[in-house]
């Protein structure tokens, strides 16, 4: 039986979850969960639902692009120390799961008009809290925003802060190989 893998994210992750899935099927039975992930308010509506009953042996997540997005109050949807707070609490929730859990930075903002606003700032920001949350809780960090940063011309859209489909299978291929590497310590 092949261990089994959740992707839990946002719609970069939906991006880039086919080339995931695709270059680990032979070892992994990799799946993503059935919608976007959003902000961390709804992965705590939703988390058990997305876990299901089944065990998974590595849940590869994400939380932070719709959380520091500026809504028309000039506030961000999810307040940074409310991200905390969330992530704090999803984090426990996966850890009690027993799987091995793997953080995915959230990918760059890029400066210019965007709708919904959002800082580019916002996301160093934000990742830094999540770094720290992971660091704490021994979890495996799968840093996409360094990944990305020196690419971004090449992989992400103008004024967007999603990828061409170029760009999503280049993160999707990065994932894959964080997967692999992780599946492999679970082996041993």
């Amino acid at each position: 039986m092949k261990p089994r893998v959740l992707l839990i994210g946002d719609s970069i992750t939906v991006a880039y979850s086919p080339t995931t899935i695709e270059l680990l099927k032979d070892t992994a039975d990799v799946e993503m969960i059935p919608q976007n992930g959003g902000p961390t308010t709804l992965g705590l509506e939703q988390l058990s639902r997305w876990l299901g009953d089944t065990p998974w042996d590595i849940i590869h997540f994400n939380w932070g692009l719709h959380d520091l997005k500026i809504m028309e109050d000039g506030k961000h949807q999810v307040p940074a120390s409310e991200y905390e707070a969330n992530l704090r609490e999803l984090v426990r929730r996966m850890q009690a799961t027993g799987a091995r859990l793997v953080w995915a930075s959230t990918t760059p903002v890029p400066v210019g008009v965007l709708n919904p606003w959002r800082k580019p700032d916002d996301a160093v920001a934000y990742n830094d809290i999540a770094r720290a949350i992971m660091e704490e809780n021994g979890v495996a960090i799968d840093d996409l925003h360094s990944f990305a940063m020196p690419r971004l011309a090449e992989l992400q859209r103008p004024n967007d802060v999603h990828f061409s489909d170029a760009g999503s299978q280049v993160l999707g291929e990065a994932v894959a190989e964080m997967i692999s590497r992780e599946l492999e310590l679970l082996a041993k």
